[in-house]
């Protein structure tokens, strides 16, 4: 008897969350299907234009803005996650979600390790969370060898979800050459 009724309760806490979300998504409350700490997304069943899950969506997210202020995510991440949360949320499976980001300029600041950050900044890095989600979720992330050099900042001091392209501009156009979407922060 006790068995069942721990199955019960199983059962009934199951649907509730099932339930919690169905009622999330029919009130139009904020998801984070995939990223949890930015890329907020809320359904809208009504809309004209919805995810299509066999559709394969190809972008590149040209990241050269900082953050407004250096405790903020950087505009490209957010809208990455968003775009990650959005396709997600749609049923999109990660097969067909293709997202790159390539930091270049003042938006590379953002990429740098806590420690770096901090020296910099006087404040720990709030991208690092995001980063390291984006790249969990399948995101290929990429900053530009040249600005690095321009800057004398060493590769050491980029976090390890990031990897070192010899230019920003060669990513750009590779990815476009293959489909990709070109978006520009």
């Amino acid at each position: 008897m006790k068995r069942i009724a721990i199955a019960l309760s199983v059962v009934v806490l199951v649907l509730a969350a099932q339930m919690g979300t169905l009622v999330g998504v029919l009130s139009g409350q904020e998801q984070h299907p995939v990223i949890k700490n930015a890329g907020a997304y809320v359904p809208m069943p009504h809309a004209a234009v919805q995810p299509d899950k066999t559709h394969q969506y190809k972008a590149i997210f040209e990241a050269v803005r900082a953050a407004a202020e250096v405790k903020e995510i950087i505009p490209a991440l957010e809208d990455a996650a968003a775009l990650v949360n959005g396709l997600a949320a749609g049923a999109v499976p990660p097969a067909n979600r293709r997202i790159v980001v390539v930091f270049y300029g003042p938006a590379a600041y953002g990429i740098l390790d806590n420690e770096t950050y901090r020296q910099k900044y006087g404040a720990d890095n709030p991208n690092l969370q995001v980063i390291s989600e984006l790249r969990q979720a399948g995101v290929e992330l990429f900053v530009c060898g040249q600005w690095l050099r321009y800057k004398n900042i060493e590769e050491s001091k980029v976090v390890s979800d990031v990897q070192i392209a010899a230019d920003a501009l060669i990513v750009v156009v590779a990815y476009q050459n293959r489909g990709y979407a070109h978006l520009i922060y």
